[in-house]
């Protein structure tokens, strides 16, 4: 209960889930389990367009929207990914949050985080030594 009262990186703070709760909207879920929401009006709106809102499912990082669920947050796209999905092209590949200081992270070879040993390269320093 105290960490949605006063941390926001744990997911939505009571206020926001309380604001959600009164003037949005559910619009849709994505396949991480992140939930979107639109102003039923734009009475707050800072631009004349209704406001938008995610609620994060666990840890609230940005990289985990889906490029279709952004366009449409940030009014790139007007109907929602529910109602008009996003063309997927053939050669794109699947979507993927930020890895970055988890155990899916990519270690490239030499990394202290793999092996620690890299391999040899033809430009490698020789120390002089005297004869």
């Amino acid at each position: 209960m105290l960490k949605a009262i006063f941390t926001w990186w744990n997911g939505a703070t009571i206020g926001v889930l309380f604001t959600i709760g009164r003037r949005g909207a559910f619009v849709g879920q994505d396949e991480f389990g992140n939930r979107y929401y639109e102003a039923r009006d734009n009475k707050d709106s800072y631009d004349q367009r209704k406001r938008r809102w995610v609620t994060f499912k666990g840890y609230a990082e940005a990289s985990k929207v889906p490029p279709d669920w952004h366009g449409w947050l940030h009014h790139t796209f007007e109907a929602p990914p529910t109602v008009e999905p996003l063309l997927r092209r053939a050669w794109e590949k699947d979507y993927l949050p930020n890895l970055t200081g988890t155990v899916e992270a990519w270690r490239p070879a030499g990394s202290l985080a793999r092996t620690g040993e890299r391999p040899a390269a033809t430009g490698d320093y020789q120390a002089w030594r005297p004869e």
